[in-house]
């Protein structure tokens, strides 16, 4: 175990370094995990179930600890660290209040375990409910509130102390759309005004993109990219980020040449031109990635490089936009989307038409693991 202090860089608050954990001895839960979060940042966690997101909070908090690499808050190793050392705030999507606790005396308790006075006590849970807008309700019980007030009672409790570093293990997952939302630009909110360092667990996407400055999209308990959200969305670097990041279109081909950087990819009996984010050479496998959005419905002849014949298959609504399903490029659930707007009833189900997109928004990335049809 690589337990050794180092000066805390300028602005970095946490590092993982060679993370690994497994809890048989065999599998592991997480592997060659590096990563730092600056100072004031809001970081988030992001994968599917599995990943090893929570995995990397719990060791982070102290609850679990890493097999092998090392966990250092400013520059200081935790490892021998219990959790109630660490000076961490934690948020569970639980809740974890005590119900038989008004919303003061929950607040309270992280401040009596410190053993600080009652004024002084009362005076920074005053303050917290004031953060997350929940004045006069210190008399009430968790049972009285609603699941959005009892969040926030939650991420009060988690400030109360006034930590530096603030975890959140899906804190949303029990509310309903609606709320979810709401408590998104809440929690926001509130970094925004206390410029603490959070570090956010959560398998949402929309989640991690709105709250975010930067997101590591984890799969099999490594890290796949690290970036802000709209890099993640825009510029994905590898193939199961641009899968898990938005919807898009994936079509599998082999490289035929490259200029510079825009390859000539061969998919099926259509060749594309992309531009090249993963290393590759001429005869390998890829997959390439075009947002819907950026898929253009009938253009104007010549106007992209890319341009193929295409069948429509459906059109649904959905508010903004219409989206459109085609066959192409040899994929029968090709998709484009195009702005709710008048005129739009000029394409309809079945018709034959043209697509077209531009090879700077079609990225040739890794081969992957995913050759659907």
């Amino acid at each position: 175990m690589a337990n050794a202090e180092r000066p805390a860089s300028d602005g970095i608050h946490v590092e993982f370094e060679n993370i690994g954990k497994s809890y048989d001895g065999r599998v592991m839960a997480v592997q060659d995990f590096n990563l730092t979060v600056r100072r004031g940042e809001f970081l988030s966690l992001l994968g599917p179930s599995g990943s090893g997101k929570t995995t990397c909070l719990m060791m982070l908090a102290g609850f679990e600890a890493p097999t092998t690499g090392a966990i250092r808050i400013a520059g200081r190793s935790v490892h021998a660290l219990p959790p109630r050392k660490r000076g961490i705030g934690m948020v569970f999507q639980d809740y974890a209040l005590f119900p038989h606790m008004t919303v003061a005396r929950n607040l309270a308790f992280p401040l009596d375990v410190r053993g600080m006075s009652r004024d002084e006590s009362g005076d920074l849970v005053r303050r917290a409910l004031q953060l997350v807008r929940l004045e006069g309700f210190e008399g009430r019980y968790p049972g009285q509130l609603s699941g959005g007030q009892q969040q926030r009672v939650a991420i009060a409790r988690a400030l109360v102390f006034e930590p530096d570093l603030v975890l959140m293990d899906e804190p949303l997952g029990a509310l309903d759309r609606h709320l979810r939302e709401e408590m998104q630009y809440e929690i926001r909110r509130i970094h925004q005004t206390l410029g603490v360092t959070i570090v956010y667990v959560t398998h949402d996407q929309q989640e991690a993109m709105v709250m975010s400055d930067r997101v590591a999209v984890l799969k099999d308990g490594r890290i796949e990219q690290v970036a802000p959200p709209e890099s993640l969305y825009e510029e994905p670097e590898r193939s199961f980020v641009a899968r898990f990041i938005g919807e898009n279109n994936r079509l599998h081909g082999r490289v035929l040449s490259i200029d510079k950087d825009i390859c000539r990819v061969q998919v099926g009996e259509q060749v594309v031109k992309a531009i090249r984010v993963a290393p590759c050479e001429p005869g390998d496998a890829t997959t390439l990635s075009i947002r819907p959005e950026r898929v253009a419905v009938a253009p104007r002849p010549g106007l992209y490089t890319n341009e193929f014949d295409a069948r429509i298959r459906d059109i649904t609504f959905v508010g903004d936009h219409l989206r459109i399903r085609v066959h192409a490029c040899g994929r029968k659930d090709f998709i484009a989307k195009i702005p709710n707007m008048v005129g739009h009833g000029a394409v309809l189900e079945g018709d034959e038409i043209r697509i077209g997109w531009t090879p700077t928004d079609c990225r040739v990335l890794d081969a992957g693991d995913d050759h659907d049809a």
